[in-house]
Order: structure tokens, then C-alpha cells, then sequence
């Protein structure tokens, strides 16, 4: 049985690169029925994507979604650094799905602000320093990815996570992430919301800030590389959703599972979309 949520808030998938757990996100959306969906950017990692690398898991997620929007889902589309191409389709409308910058949502709670938070990595460092930053960071998820699959769980072993060690470690990337999580906390607040919800660090977190005397919650969705977590809103109550990864793993069972091929997906992918143009 599904467990029924009132919004889901994913962000930072990046389909398209080593590092994306695809199958664990379909392994986990199959599992729940959200009323509202908020996709927080880097959803298609187009920065890093290699037209080389694109397995049929990663189709099979853009194919899920597309089959909630085809029976009208609510789904928001909010665009990240990694797939900012996509900014050209700003305000792109069909049925209950959008693309937008940002989004602000009702709840009884009060209203929440949600953007992926990009714009925040240039008003706490220069510009060069951001971009060189981001581009280690990212190839080393894909190689702490790369490892774990191909020599730390065939041997046996606990699985490595670099990036979350950097993280909490290093000085400097502490103090980033602090900045961070405070900034978001301060602008929401400037622009009077009591919720900010973000992706972009891949740091999943709910945590409350004393700004001016107010309280501000800030939330993080964190990602689909390492943490494998969403943010979850459910009877009037947000919480951090931490996934539990499959001992069925895609790349170690191709012989024993019937998978389509990305030629079939493809195919089924047109169908999709001339469902939705003829609606």
C-alpha cells in the first residue's frame, strides 16, 4: 500500500551522470501517492551529462513522471544551476505541470517559499571560486559512486561517502554550508516567510534559525547521489524522508531481470508526449 502525502519536495536527481541512483528513486516514488510534487532543480543534470552514459533507468524515471503529468498530477518543476538551459522554458504551462524559478505554496503551516538556491553560492563566495568548487565536488560524487559499486560492495565492504566526510570536516566547506543554511534563513525571513525549502548542497536538513527574535524553519531536500532523501509534508507536519537503498541493484542483475530497452523507452516516451499534445 502507498503512503499518501499532501507534498513531495525532490530535488537533485541528476539523471544523466555515474553518480544518479535512479533505480532508488523509482524504488521510492513507486512506494508513495503525493497529492502535490516539487522537483527543486538539477533534476537532468545537463552540465555533466555524456550522451555516452545514459542507462534505462534514468528513462524510466523521466517516463514516471511523465505518466503523473499525463493523468494531471500537480507537479512543479523549479529549475536548478545543473539544468538552467531549461530556463528558457520559464512559465511553461500543461495541465497541473510548470516550470518556474521558484515557488511559494500554502499550507496550514503558513506559506513556503521553495527555490533550488544557487543564487546563494554568489553572495557567500566569488563566482570562480563557486564554479571550481562545484565542478570537484560533483566528479567526486560520481567517483565515491563509481568506487562504492565496483570495488567497495563486490569486496564486501562498508560503503564510502567523501563528500559527506569533506562536509562535516574540512573548515572551509563547513563554513560554506553553515552560511548557507543561515542566508536562506535571513532572506526568507526579509521577504516574510516562515518556510524556506532548498536543494543544491545535498544536505538534507530541517532546522530552526533565530532571525531578529522570529523563528525560521529551514528545509533541505538533500539528493539522489548519496543521501537519497525527500522532503515529505503530511498532516500538517514536514519531515525528512531518508531512503533505504535495495539489496536489487541494476547493474548486478541485467541476466535475471526483463528490462526495456532505452529504444522501447524512447518510443513509449513519444506516445507520452502526443498524449499530452492531443489533450
Amino acid at each position: 500500500m502507498k503512503r499518501n502525502l499532501d507534498i513531495l519536495v525532490i530535488s537533485d536527481l541528476h539523471l544523466g551522470t555515474y553518480g544518479s541512483e535512479a533505480d532508488e528513486v523509482i524504488s521510492y516514488l513507486e512506494t508513495i501517492d503525493a497529492k502535490k510534487i516539487v522537483i527543486n532543480g538539477d533534476f537532468i543534470d545537463i552540465l555533466l551529462f555524456n550522451k555516452k552514459y545514459w542507462p534505462s533507468s534514468h528513462m524510466k524515471v523521466i517516463k514516471y513522471f511523465l505518466d503523473l503529468i499525463s493523468k494531471g498530477k500537480e507537479i512543479h518543476y523549479i529549475v536548478g544551476n545543473h539544468d538552467e538551459l531549461l530556463r528558457k522554458f520559464l512559465n511553461y504551462k500543461i495541465h497541473n505541470f510548470q516550470i518556474v524559478n521558484q515557488l511559494v505554496l500554502d499550507t496550514d503551516e503558513g506559506k513556503v517559499w521553495i527555490f533550488h538556491g544557487d543564487v546563494f553560492d554568489f553572495s557567500i563566495q566569488t563566482q570562480w571560486i563557486t564554479k571550481f568548487a562545484g565542478f570537484v565536488y560533483d566528479y567526486m560524487i560520481m567517483f565515491n559512486s563509481w568506487l562504492n559499486k565496483k570495488v567497495v560492495k563486490p569486496l564486501g565492504g562498508k560503503r564510502l561517502n567523501f563528500s559527506k566526510a569533506i562536509k562535516a570536516n574540512v573548515k572551509a566547506a563547513v563554513k560554506y554550508f553553515s552560511n548557507f543554511e543561515r542566508v536562506a534563513a535571513e532572506t526568507a525571513h526579509k521577504n516574510g516567510y516562515k518556510y524556506v525549502v532548498l536543494g543544491h548542497i545535498h544536505s538534507p536538513k530541517i532546522e530552526s534559525f533565530d532571525v531578529n527574535g522570529d523563528e525560521i524553519i529551514y528545509m533541505n531536500s538533500g539528493d539522489w547521489l548519496e543521501s537519497l532523501s525527500s522532503l515529505e509534508y503530511v498532516d500538517n507536519k514536514w519531515s525528512i524522508y531518508n531512503h533505504t537503498r535495495t539489496e536489487k541493484e541494476y547493474y548486478n542483475d541485467k541476466e535475471s531481470r526483463i528490462e526495456m530497452t532505452n529504444k522501447e523507452l524512447y518510443k513509449d516516451l513519444l506516445e507520452e508526449f502526443k498524449i499530452l499534445k492531443d489533450k
